[in-house]
């Protein structure tokens, strides 16, 4: 796979100083904390998309930045969505996006014993109890955002009762949904988070680690925190849909024998133009066939990102740009695209690929002369070299870059005009041949052999430069041309259903595309820029030797560099 150098540090201008280094430095300087210790804590319910990077590099971020450590822990609390696919692929992508956590790898369900203990504490202390009521009314008992709720009929029951319902919950007696635990703490709380929260449900479900050695298993709200506590998280940071929950976190640790009392920080979670962020949604698109699977290039999956062709460097890079705030923002897809162009730009080789082959015949070219002209690999990389391209008679060039009746300002190839063969000759049009139809299917031509370089004798220039590939040496490829999966900035907005903003242009597949004859043997993953074309991957799952596919990562245009400049 060719090397992608990543785009330098002091380049980028990023310094990381944000409010949580602000919290973390503080909390060294005063000695409240010796060693920092963050964790991120993925539900291994479906693959990691762009949104969970920023998490990513915040948490192992700080914890590399002052000599600290991140675990990663995998909340396995919901063993109906809950899969070994997705956690082999959380630890491949954190993986693939240079991180990682040594022996501190761990599972919400290696501490099911002491929660389920800490649940047994709480029923003691009279601060929880088995409810009997169904989850709607439940909710109809929670109340609103005006209104507060009403206590459950259940909520007295006395110690023993529960204990002893408690334990025949665990021991299967009950059917789902029949009871939950709750904790027994303010039905009349401003917060909806403290009206009585369950704690844990009853789920006969085979987990992927456990097996069915429980029935019963715990809530998110009730698991993380004391996790985080076991585990002697001292920075617990999560996105700001948790702030609400802020104080439900810190009601169990202060009601519960823990043995730390981890802080919890919110930031901003990563909003990305034309993309979801929802990962049952994006699960949802994958069972219905709409996107291919996981690592659909369409998708905003980091599995997706790697098979497009994004580098790891270049997501770290757009994270570390994007910084870490208070307030929610929507981040705008090109910002992304800017980073892995900037990349690629220093990085990528140069080479000639017709994606729409028009012939051109070279009639006074001999018929089985073969030329080899010199192409430079990457002009903004001396080092990189160059290579040997053949040349014949018989050519590919982009039909765009033929009109026959040119509108004005066209400087590319028309009956009569010139223009000039990257790397190699000017040639000039000189017959139009049509089908049947009427479309142009070849263009005889010209070529001047004082003109090799972009030279000529006379000193005269023409305005239009063509990529083009020899016919006899060039080899079919299929190329993927990607585009946003939604048509709309915001898919999902105003409760509209996503399924319904869909880009029906979100994938152009063309199989009939000439490459320079070097690519049919480049190694999947290997990165390229096709001149005025873009970057593209060879594909690492369906490019094989003679038969390349390349999937366009970005174009060449920088929308979001030229806005900046405004």
């Amino acid at each position: 796979m060719d090397e992608i150098k990543p785009v330098a540090a002091e380049t980028q201008k990023i310094e990381r100083k944000d409010f949580i280094r602000e919290i973390v430095e503080e909390d060294l300087r005063t000695g409240k904390h010796k060693k920092i210790i963050t964790r991120f804590p993925p539900e291994p319910n479906g693959y990691l998309h762009i949104g969970h990077a920023k998490a990513i590099c915040i948490n192992f971020g700080i914890a590399s930045d002052y000599s600290g450590r991140c675990n990663l822990r995998l909340d396995d609390t919901n063993p109906e969505k809950e899969d070994h696919e997705y956690i082999d692929a959380i630890i491949r992508d954190i993986r693939w996006l240079g991180f990682e956590w040594g022996d501190h790898l761990y599972y919400a369900s290696d501490y099911y014993q002491q929660l389920f203990d800490w649940a047994l504490e709480l029923i003691k202390k009279g601060l929880a109890y088995v409810d009997h009521l169904s989850a709607e009314e439940i909710r109809e008992h929670r109340g609103t955002l005006k209104a507060p709720g009403r206590e459950s009929p259940y909520r007295n029951r006395s110690v023993e009762e529960n204990l002893d319902l408690f334990e025949r919950m665990r021991k299967g007696e009950f059917e789902e949904g029949v009871c939950v635990l709750r904790a027994r703490i303010d039905m009349a709380a401003s917060n909806i988070n403290l009206r009585d929260p369950s704690l844990y449900r009853i789920k006969k479900a085979s987990h992927p680690r456990t097996g069915d050695k429980w029935c019963i298993y715990p809530m998110y709200d009730f698991a993380h925190g004391q996790s985080d506590a076991i585990e002697g998280i001292t920075h617990s940071c999560c996105s700001l849909e948790f702030e609400d929950h802020r104080p439900l976190y810190e009601w169990f640790l202060e009601h519960l024998s823990v043995p730390h009392k981890p802080r919890q920080i919110e930031f901003a979670r990563l909003n990305l133009t034309h993309t979801m962020m929802s990962k049952r949604k994006l699960l949802e698109l994958v069972k219905t066939g709409t996107v291919r699977g996981w690592d659909d290039p369409r998708m905003p999956t980091l599995c997706g990102l790697r098979r497009k062709g994004y580098t790891s460097s270049a997501i770290r890079s757009f994270c570390d740009r994007i910084g870490v705030a208070k307030a929610n923002s929507v981040v705008d897809y090109s910002l992304l695209e800017y980073f892995i162009r900037e990349e690629l730009n220093r990085g990528a080789k140069r080479v000639m690929a017709v994606l729409r082959p028009l012939k051109v015949v070279l009639l006074n070219w001999p018929e089985d002369k073969v030329e080899e002209v010199t192409a430079e690999n990457n002009p903004e990389d001396p080092s990189a070299g160059t290579r040997k391209v053949p040349f014949s008679r018989e050519l590919y060039i982009e039909q765009d870059d033929f009109r026959e009746d040119p509108p004005k300002k066209f400087f590319r190839l028309s009956p009569g005009s010139e223009i000039r063969l990257k790397h190699a000759y000017y040639i000039r049009c000189e017959k139009v041949i049509k089908d049947t139809s009427g479309a142009v299917t070849e263009l005889h031509c010209t070529y001047d052999p004082e003109s090799r370089g972009g030279t000529t004798p006379d000193g005269r220039k023409v305005k239009g430069t063509s990529h083009w590939v020899s016919a006899r040496h060039a080899v079919r490829a299929e190329v993927r041309l990607y585009e946003h999966l939604f048509s709309v900035p915001n898919p999902g907005e105003n409760g509209v259903d996503c399924r319904e903003e869909l880009n029906p242009q979100s994938l152009e597949i063309l199989d009939n595309c000439m490459v320079e004859p070097a690519l049919p043997g480049a190694e999947p993953g290997s990165r390229f820029q096709f001149m005025r074309q873009g970057y593209f991957i060879a594909d690492t799952e369906d490019s094989k030797p003679g038969k390349p596919v390349f999937n366009r990562i970005v174009g060449l245009k920088d929308s979001w560099a030229k806005e900046e400049k405004k």
